[in-house]
Order: structure tokens, then sequence, then C-alpha cells
């Protein structure tokens, strides 16, 4: 790991035995940065730079990486916007400079931008279309009601429509700061050649504070979309903890033993005892300053109240009788997942680049493993326990649920 002069952080993690390199550029804003009339901006502008940047235009990007035989993508969440690619080790400086030319040389054309913003409403059509992606979005509306946070990344046709280009080179300058980018590349390379890449390329960026980041508090709410499907998608959310909480990993533990697998309580009591959903999990999501535990569910549209009665029975019940065999169950998986995502260098990337976001260092697997082993059965109960301070969050896709369900 290695800062710029300018705040940019350099991550490297070679692998001797692979050909290939994964690298990406990892960015520490997404849709929460975006003020509420251009709600969709972050991801608008993911998908504008692959229309044209530095001397290449849309056809010339793709085909440039695809002669090489490597590939380019990017993503956009809440918190967090990522260009990332991989090719062959002898072409990894070509993939860096596409990277580079997004964020510094996008072309930001206005006839391309109301061509994308046609493809942007086709994608969000897809998720209106989609329940089990739609209640998602109306999880957070109602866990960070009237927030930034609780906003869809992908927006509305109304913020879409308002978006501009000059928004988006605007993003681009207020928010993609060197001190919230890392580069973090995995692979057949030298830290030093990164590192020169990242100068020859960075390195003259001005960094400057950029717009503040707000922070979001959980605040709980209901959201219900009563549109007819076959089923009804619920979820039932409860404040969570920040990424950077050191009672992280025991919350963890206690979601993964709850419902993260189909040993979990909520697989096995919903799905293989009462046959009242085909699809029940639990998970949750950290950011900065806050996070969200939930419970999801698919179930038959007259029996979504009783699927969501006896999840949160189930719940309850955990904090006070989750045993270490479930426990160690859980970590079992846990660790299995990390260790295996790092058998590839895109995950290492990743890895790497999380844990700079969070921490401020690389954390090691090790440590990584250790905080996992450390958690015992009444840790991991507490951890359950602490969601459970009377706030709550219900979405529904296809039925009417209260908070009391």
């Amino acid at each position: 790991m290695h800062v710029l002069p300018n705040g940019l952080t350099v991550a490297v993690d070679r692998m001797p035995a692979a050909e290939s390199v994964s690298l990406g550029l990892y960015a520490m804003v997404g849709s929460r940065s975006e003020p509420e009339h251009l709600n969709g901006l972050a991801h608008v502008v993911e998908h504008m730079v692959f229309k044209g940047a530095g001397s290449r235009d849309a056809r010339q990007i793709a085909e440039s990486i695809e002669d090489v035989g490597g590939a380019i993508n990017a993503w956009t969440a809440r918190d967090q916007t990522v260009f990332y690619g991989r090719t062959l080790a002898k072409d990894a400086p070509l993939l860096a400079e596409l990277i580079a030319d997004f964020l510094r040389a996008p072309h930001m054309d206005a006839e391309h931008l109301e061509r994308e913003k046609a493809v942007i409403l086709s994608e969000l059509g897809e998720v209106i279309d989609s329940p089990d992606d739609l209640v998602h979005d109306h999880l957070f509306e109602a866990a960070f009601e009237n927030q930034p946070l609780g906003r869809s990344v992908l927006g509305c046709e109304e913020t879409l429509a308002s978006i501009t280009a000059e928004d988006c080179r605007n993003w681009i300058r207020d928010e993609l700061i060197p001190s919230r980018l890392v580069v973090s590349a995995s692979g057949k390379i030298e830290p030093d050649e990164v590192l020169r890449l990242a100068e020859r390329l960075f390195g003259d960026m001005e960094n400057w504070p950029g717009v503040p980041i707000g922070r979001a508090e959980f605040t709980g709410g209901v959201r219900n979309d009563r549109r007819d499907f076959e089923q009804a998608h619920w979820c039932l959310g409860l404040p969570g903890l920040a990424a950077s909480d050191p009672g992280l990993p025991a919350l963890s533990l206690f979601i993964q033993a709850l419902g993260g697998g189909m040993s979990s309580r909520l697989f096995q009591e919903l799905r293989e005892d009462r046959g009242l959903a085909y699809s029940v999990s639990a998970w949750q999501q950290a950011y900065a300053d806050t996070g969200v535990v939930a419970m999801s569910c698919a179930a038959d549209r007259n029996r979504a109240a009783e699927s969501m009665s006896l999840a949160r029975a189930l719940l309850a019940d955990a904090v006070e009788t989750l045993t270490d065999v479930e426990v160690q169950r859980a970590r079992a998986q846990l660790e299995a997942g990390l260790l295996m995502s790092m058998e590839s260098a895109h995950g290492r990337a990743d890895q790497m680049a999380r844990s700079i976001e969070v921490f401020g260092r690389i954390l090691s697997v090790d440590e990584l493993l250790a905080q996992l082993r450390s958690v015992d059965a009444a840790a991991a109960r507490q951890a359950g326990a602490a969601m459970l301070d009377g706030r709550a969050a219900v979405a529904s896709v296809g039925a009417q649920l209260a908070l009391a369900a």
C-alpha cells in the first residue's frame, strides 16, 4: 500500500503464478452523495464514461480492450463507484490508461447522454418489473426515510430527465477526488509498476476536500407496493452497524446462522418445515456511518403475513438460544467464503480496496479470520439483541404488511 502526495492510495497484491491482472479504481462515493433532484447521477456518470473518453469513442474503448482479450466494466452502489477490468499481465498499462481516461477525460457528449438515459430507463424498468429487486429499494426508502442513503441508485424518470452533461462533469470534479480513490491491483504485476502507472495517470490530480458526505441514520418505516404478482416479496429491516464497528464480526455470524444458508434457522423453518416460502434469507449491508440488517422472503400472498410473523419469532428466539454449534457452522461458511474469494485476483483487489476504504489500511486474511474466530455464541447473541432497539423497516411488493406483522 502506498499513498501518493495528492492522497490517492495504491494497493498491490502479487500473484506470481497468475497470467492476468485485475485492476480497478475504487471511489468511496456513490448515489448517497447526490442531490435529491439529480438522483441517479452517479450511475449515469458510470454509464457515460464508456460512451467516449480520451482519444477513443465507445466502439474504440470496447475494441481496444477486447483486441487484447481483456474486459472492462463498472458498478455504482450507494457508497461506492468502481471502474475495473482484467487483462493479461502485459496489457495492464492499457487497462489502467482506459480507466484513467474515464475519470480524467470523459467526452460527456450531450447527444450520447440523451441516448444513454433511454438505456438506463430500460434498466430501471427491469427493476420495477422484478419484485425481488424492487422490494430492496423500498426497504432502503423505509429504513433511511427522506435521506440520500434511502434513494434508489438508479434514480427515477423525473430526476434522470433533468441530468445534464455539465452535471456529470461536476460530479466527477466534486466527488471523485484523489483522497477518495484507491487504485487496487492483483495478479501478475509488480508493485513498482502499478505505482509508476498511478503516478503517471493520476499523480497530477489536485486534491481538495470535495463535497462533504452527509451522515445517515436508520429511522424505520413502512413501504407497501400492492401491485399484483404471483408472490408477495417482503423485507424486514433492523438497524445494523457501521463497517468499521468492532462488533461487526459478531453480527455477521449471528446473521449467517439466522438466515445465511440452507442450514440456517430461517431456511429450515420457513421452507423445509413449514413450506411457507421458496426463497428466504438474512443479510446485512454496512456503510461508513450506519448499517442495515434484513430478512427477505418471497411467499404466497395469502401467507405473507404468516411468514413474516414466523421470521420475527425466529429472530427473537435466536437472540436467546443461538448455540455454539450454529455459530461454528456460520463461522465455517464465512471463513470458506473469504478464503475462496482470495483465490481470484479480482477478489483480492476488491478485498484490499474495501479494507482501505473502511480501516485506512489493508487487513490481512489472518486478521480477518482472527476476528471471526474470536466470536462465541454469547457474543453473537448479544450482537443480535442489540438490533432489537424498537426501530424497524418493513417493505413489501404484492402485499400490505405492517411493522406489527
